[in-house]
Protein backbone atom coordinates (compact mmCIF):
# COMPACT_ATOMS: atom_id res chain seq x y z
CA UNK A 1 0.00 0.00 0.00
CA UNK A 2 1.18 3.81 -0.79
CA UNK A 3 2.80 5.69 2.07
CA UNK A 4 0.88 8.79 0.87
CA UNK A 5 -2.66 6.45 1.55
CA UNK A 6 -1.39 5.22 4.93
CA UNK A 7 -0.70 8.91 6.24
CA UNK A 8 -3.37 10.32 4.72
CA UNK A 9 -5.87 7.54 6.60
CA UNK A 10 -3.54 7.95 10.08
CA UNK A 11 -4.51 11.85 9.39
CA UNK A 12 -8.33 11.44 8.82
CA UNK A 13 -9.13 9.00 10.96
CA UNK A 14 -8.29 10.94 13.94
CA UNK A 15 -10.02 14.36 12.91
CA UNK A 16 -13.29 12.64 12.32
CA UNK A 17 -12.98 10.73 15.58
CA UNK A 18 -12.15 14.00 17.20
CA UNK A 19 -15.36 15.57 15.44
CA UNK A 20 -17.62 13.04 16.66
CA UNK A 21 -15.98 13.25 19.93
CA UNK A 22 -17.19 16.47 19.84
CA UNK A 23 -20.51 15.84 18.55
CA UNK A 24 -20.39 13.82 21.58
CA UNK A 25 -19.72 16.18 24.10
CA UNK A 26 -21.82 19.34 22.92
CA UNK A 27 -24.86 16.53 23.05
CA UNK A 28 -27.25 18.11 24.88
CA UNK A 29 -25.89 21.61 25.04
CA UNK A 30 -26.44 24.76 23.14
CA UNK A 31 -23.77 26.41 21.79
CA UNK A 32 -23.69 29.23 20.57
CA UNK A 33 -19.90 30.00 19.36
CA UNK A 34 -18.38 28.45 16.35
CA UNK A 35 -15.01 29.04 17.50
CA UNK A 36 -15.45 27.35 20.84
CA UNK A 37 -16.64 24.16 18.71
CA UNK A 38 -13.75 24.24 16.60
CA UNK A 39 -11.15 24.83 19.39
CA UNK A 40 -12.97 21.38 21.09
CA UNK A 41 -12.73 19.66 17.94
CA UNK A 42 -9.21 20.16 17.51
CA UNK A 43 -8.08 19.45 20.84
CA UNK A 44 -9.93 16.39 21.08
CA UNK A 45 -8.53 15.28 17.65
CA UNK A 46 -5.48 16.08 19.00
CA UNK A 47 -5.53 14.43 22.17
CA UNK A 48 -7.24 11.25 20.11
CA UNK A 49 -4.04 10.84 17.68
CA UNK A 50 -1.33 12.01 20.63
CA UNK A 51 -3.04 8.85 23.08
CA UNK A 52 -3.51 5.84 20.57
CA UNK A 53 0.29 6.88 19.05
CA UNK A 54 1.74 7.11 22.33
CA UNK A 55 -0.23 3.48 22.94
CA UNK A 56 1.58 2.53 19.21
CA UNK A 57 5.11 3.36 20.61
CA UNK A 58 4.43 1.90 23.64
CA UNK A 59 3.10 -1.27 21.99
CA UNK A 60 6.41 -1.78 19.85
CA UNK A 61 8.66 -1.43 22.97
CA UNK A 62 6.84 -4.07 24.95
CA UNK A 63 6.62 -8.17 23.57
CA UNK A 64 4.34 -9.07 20.87
CA UNK A 65 2.26 -6.65 19.04
CA UNK A 66 -1.09 -6.92 20.41
CA UNK A 67 -1.11 -3.08 21.60
CA UNK A 68 0.87 -1.57 18.59
CA UNK A 69 -1.72 -2.97 15.70
CA UNK A 70 -5.08 -2.34 18.17
CA UNK A 71 -3.51 1.31 18.85
CA UNK A 72 -2.57 1.67 14.98
CA UNK A 73 -5.68 0.04 13.32
CA UNK A 74 -7.78 3.26 15.70
CA UNK A 75 -5.23 5.70 14.50
CA UNK A 76 -6.50 4.12 10.78
CA UNK A 77 -4.14 1.97 9.77
CA UNK A 78 -2.55 -1.15 11.71
CA UNK A 79 1.18 0.30 11.10
CA UNK A 80 2.51 3.55 10.75
CA UNK A 81 3.59 4.60 6.94
CA UNK A 82 7.27 3.42 6.14
CA UNK A 83 9.31 5.94 3.43
CA UNK A 84 11.72 4.92 1.36
CA UNK A 85 15.50 5.57 2.31
CA UNK A 86 16.44 8.57 -0.34
CA UNK A 87 19.25 9.82 1.76
CA UNK A 88 21.62 7.90 -0.87
CA UNK A 89 19.88 9.27 -3.99
CA UNK A 90 21.31 12.43 -4.19
CA UNK A 91 24.88 13.78 -3.72
CA UNK A 92 25.92 15.57 -1.30
CA UNK A 93 25.82 19.61 -1.20
CA UNK A 94 28.83 21.44 -1.67
CA UNK A 95 29.63 24.98 -1.44
CA UNK A 96 32.31 27.01 -2.97
CA UNK A 97 33.84 30.33 -2.24
CA UNK A 98 33.68 29.94 1.89
CA UNK A 99 29.62 29.54 1.67
CA UNK A 100 28.88 33.50 0.39
CA UNK A 101 27.67 34.02 -2.83
CA UNK A 102 30.13 35.73 -5.18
Amino acid sequence: MSPLFISTMRTVVPLVAGWLLSLAAWAGFSVESEQAVSAVTLVLALAYYAVFRLLEVVGTKLRGNTLQRAAGFLLGWARPPAYPDTSAALPPVTTYGGGRAQ
